[in-house]
């Protein structure tokens, strides 16, 4: 027993030993660590700049009894700025930014990134931060519209023209899509080297140097367009000219119709001659307020003949037409190859005056934090943000403040979910889909569908197991909708008129609405539907 709570002993003081070190490690590599464990005031300068109105507050995390830095009010710009200690020079060894934040309302327009700020003899303040103050990097996500990005940008010195240049990060991953705490990392490396990780997994990897990972690139062109140089008035770019030999023969005959007549073709056996397309409505009568003499003669809707729904044709029948085999069209001379061509014209190359050639960023230190934001949405959360010479210790933090909440919060909504679907709820990806088919709804043109997509979509939500049938029907309809679109709608058909034409005034109707009716009967009746005769294709 005695030997067994020996092993124990030594057991629990080689783990102590073992968080220690780690502990003396993160502490000696860790450049700045905000937990927001107390809360921020004295640590943190909110800016007094008039713009930025949003109020920042000390909250838990939904969920935990873990603090972090909110973003408490929606539609509201957003400043507040923490000094290190002393600069950073990012020019020596291994740099990594690393932070938590939380979208706990979602994200459908806002930004959530960090601003790595240069000295204020750059020419800022904190309390008058906003967002022209000069920065070193941008990092962060950023969702608004077509953006859905994590930023990675470098504000660089040309050391020629002396003009900072934004460099962004091309193809950059894409902000998680939910409301659990992710955690953002960048590592800038000595070789040129920058890697984005989210939650810990690689998304990006990049050079800093290259043209191919960065826009605009680090490194200007050698040479650029001279904007002075003129293209010469006898530069030919035609590749292709018409044949000036050429000549139009004989037989060519412009004037030929692209279509005649086809003498084949046989009047259909059983086709009405004597027979209109349209009669008078027998079941229409004349409105009892109609008033000859200031509405002239009344006439009765037409209708389509009944007799001419058995028979191949009604009125009038006439040929159709064929394409004319002796049709060629307007004559024009062959083209042929140019011999004075010379290619497309472009100004010659000349030395870029705002060339240089660099082995490594020159980097601006880095003095501050800060966060400088305008969101539509509350429940950003901000934590944990670390400043790091070591990749190890963004490990280690990542393991100790992050993945325990990010593994209760997922666990929690699995919960949901399947507690959602069990009882007959939507799932999230459900959700998704029906917030989506919600907007397309409200798209003014498919004003005359909305009705119909939105029944759907309710008892889509009343019955989550009919989501691919309501997807389904919902195509249907856009497909209905885009073929019309192309071909046209069917006219609505005269019954519609005669009915609102019969339609008497409720009582307590407004003369006004009554006039306004009367006027619609007169153009209906004045100016019936004409249909062209069918005809024998």
């Amino acid at each position: 027993m005695m030997r067994d709570r020996q092993l124990f002993s030594c057991l629990l003081l080689i783990l102590a030993l073992f968080s220690l070190q780690n502990l003396c490690f993160c502490d000696d590599h860790a450049v700045l660590y905000e937990s927001f464990d107390e809360p921020f005031d004295g640590r943190w300068i909110v800016s007094k700049n008039g713009d930025y109105e949003g109020v920042w507050k000390h909250a838990k995390s939904e969920g935990h009894d873990d603090y972090g830095l909110l973003v408490s009010e929606k539609a509201r710009k957003y400043g507040i700025v923490k000094e290190l200690e002393e600069p950073l020079n990012l020019k020596e060894g291994t740099i990594v930014l690393q932070y938590e934040v939380r979208f706990q309302e979602g994200l459908e327009c806002g930004g959530a990134y960090l601003k790595y700020l240069r000295p204020q003899e750059a020419g800022w303040t904190p309390e008058g931060f906003d967002s022209e103050s000069p920065y070193s990097i941008m990092f962060g996500p950023d969702k608004c519209g077509a953006t859905n990005k994590v930023h990675f940008i470098l504000k660089h010195k040309n050391p020629k023209s002396g003009e900072y240049v934004e460099h962004h990060l091309k193809f950059p991953p894409s902000v998680p899509y939910d409301k659990l705490s992710h955690v953002y990392t960048a590592v800038l490396k000595p070789d040129n080297e920058v890697r984005i990780l989210v939650d810990g997994e690689e998304k990006k990897k990049a050079n800093l140097l290259s043209g191919e990972d960065f826009e605009p690139a680090l490194i200007p062109s050698k040479t650029i367009p001279d904007l002075e140089d003129k293209k010469p008035e006898d530069w030919d770019e035609r590749a292709k000219i018409p044949d000036p030999n050429a000549v139009k023969p004989e037989d060519w005959d412009e004037e030929a119709p692209m279509e005649i007549e086809d003498e084949e073709a046989e009047k259909p056996e059983g086709w009405l001659d004597d027979e209109p397309e349209e009669v008078d409505d027998p079941e229409a009568t004349k409105p009892e307020d109609w008033d000859d003499e200031e509405d002239g003669m009344w006439e009765a809707p037409k209708v389509d003949n009944p007799k001419c729904e058995t028979a191949p044709g009604c009125g009038e029948w006439k040929r159709p037409t064929k394409k004319n085999p002796a049709y060629k069209g307007k004559w024009s001379a062959p083209m042929i190859d140019n011999p004075a061509y010379k290619g497309i014209w472009k100004p010659r190359d000349i030395p870029n005056p705002d060339y240089f050639e660099l082995d490594r960023p020159d980097f601006e230190p880095i003095a501050a934090i800060g966060i400088e934001i305008w969101t539509m949405q509350d429940g950003i959360l901000f934590d944990n943000m670390l400043i790091a010479k070591d990749e190890k210790v963004a490990e280690v933090y990542r393991q100790t403040t992050w993945k325990s909440k990010f593994d209760v919060e997922k666990e929690k909504q699995k919960a949901e979910e399947e507690a959602a679907s069990s009882a007959g709820g939507l799932k999230s990806y459900q959700k998704v889909v029906f917030d989506l088919l919600n907007k397309v709804a409200d798209i003014s043109f498919l004003s005359a569908y909305k009705s119909k997509i939105t029944e759907l979509i309710e008892k889509a939500e009343e019955q989550p197991n009919l989501t691919i049938g309501v997807l389904v029907s919902i195509v249907v309809v856009f497909f209905s909708l885009f073929i019309k679109l192309i071909f046209g709608g069917k006219k609505a058909a005269p019954a519609a008129a005669v009915e609102k034409k019969n339609k008497k005034p409720e009582v307590g109707e407004s003369s006004s609405s009554k006039s306004e009716d009367e006027t619609e009967k007169k153009e209906e009746t004045a100016a019936p539907r004409k249909r062209q005769p069918r005809r024998d294709n």
